[in-house]
């Protein structure tokens, strides 16, 4: 049998097996991320373009998804609105999980006093619901992505630091560790090259996670209207604008949006907890 036979033998085999799931959610992304990044290009229609006359039609070959109450492309505004939906959730999950790890990491391998000090005020922060954060941050600033992604950012801090924190006094623990500790390595030199890279896995597993629950949190607060501002496009202002369509028939304006959050959120869960699964497997 050839080497090329092989490898699409093995390839067959994790598809059928417990890697078609995280095979098909990891597609699902790419597609998303692709047509975010596409935008411009492969919108049939102006997002923002209005045709009153077009208002809350059904699909059709010009418009496959119908248009809203504004004679507005429904397709061509939900892809655009992958780029909201995406980059609100980016940089949540990218503050968090640096911030969510150094306090993590601190409160381990100082202990004590430090330790309890960061322990108490992540839990502080996890019983402040990141919603009302939000809320409170949109009244004192104004409503935008900017509000809600800065309280999503912090609300998220203590589920990466309490997890990291739990890691990392596990592996503090053990002998590699030590034996670094008594060549005279600096804790600083200790963390960064050789616990991070440990707990790494664990940290990308609860982040692709975060980012699903992310995603949907700032396409909530963009459904209230605390989010993104018309007439950009968003996922979850989208719902909101096409739930009056609800009444007169027209669903596709309001089922599109939610589709696609729902379609997202799952696959970043199924990625998050494939890792999850890989990680525990390697340390059994």
């Amino acid at each position: 049998m050839t080497a090329v036979a092989l490898r699409r033998r093995r390839m067959l085999r994790r598809l059928h097996g417990g890697d078609a799931l995280q095979t098909a959610a990891l597609i699902v992304l790419a597609v998303i991320v692709l047509v975010a990044a596409l935008a411009p290009w492969i919108a049939p229609h102006d997002p923002n373009g209005l045709d009153l006359s077009a208002a809350l039609g059904g699909a059709s070959g010009d418009h496959p998804l119908g248009t809203d109450e504004s004679g507005r492309d429904v397709l061509s505004r939900m892809i655009y609105g992958a780029r909201t939906g995406l980059l609100g959730p980016l940089v949540v999950v990218a503050v968090s999980t640096v911030l969510g790890a150094v306090v993590g990491v601190t409160a381990a391998w100082c202990g004590g006093w430090v330790d309890a000090l960061l322990s108490r005020a992540m839990d502080l922060v996890f019983a402040l619901p990141g919603l009302l954060l939000a809320i409170v941050l949109v009244a004192v600033f104004g409503p935008g992505l900017t509000a809600p992604i800065a309280a999503m950012s912090i609300a998220y801090v203590p589920y990466v630091g309490r997890l990291v924190r739990n890691v990392a006094v596990q592996e503090a623990t053990r002998p590699y560790i030590q034996s670094y500790r008594v060549q005279g390595w600096s804790g600083w030199t200790i963390c960064l090259r050789h616990l991070a890279p440990n707990i790494a896995p664990l940290v990308l597993a609860q982040s692709a996670m975060n980012f699903g629950y992310s995603l949907m949190d700032l396409a909530a607060l963009s459904f209230l209207g605390f989010g993104v501002q018309p007439p950009d496009s968003d996922w979850g202002a989208m719902i909101n604008n096409g739930a009056s369509a609800l009444l007169q028939g027209a669903v596709l304006p309001a089922l599109a949006p939610g589709a696609a959050i729902v379609v997202a959120v799952v696959a970043f869960g199924i990625v998050g907890e494939g890792v999850a699964d890989r990680v525990a497997k390697r340390e059994a």
